[in-house]
């Protein structure tokens, strides 16, 4: 019994930490949930001609469990002029008041 609450515990800390790891992808990532920095990369395998490499943000210990962060740079950057633009209008609407 004892052994099988560890079991179940150990999955549900497994799948929250998950749960963090998706919820936290919003704008350009500085560290990852394994504490690790964030780095930028850029894929070199050419698919076309003009488009040179695809970029991401990439944790700098990486693995693909589900636990680390891999977005694409182009995500990463509109989600962060987003965020900018809100805060923007945010402090406009204030210096009107």
């Amino acid at each position: 019994m004892e052994e099988e609450l560890r079991d179940m515990k150990a999955h549900k800390s497994y799948y929250n930490m998950l749960h963090f790891v998706s919820d936290a992808q919003q704008g350009i990532p500085k560290l990852c949930p394994c504490e690790s920095i964030t780095k930028e990369f850029v894929e070199e395998e050419d698919t076309y001609d003009y488009l040179p490499g695809k970029r991401y943000f990439i944790c700098k210990d990486y693995k693909n469990d589900g636990l680390h962060f891999r977005q694409p740079w182009v995500m990463g950057v509109q989600q962060e002029i987003e965020r900018l633009k809100q805060r923007f209008h945010e402090q406009e609407k204030l210096l009107r008041e």
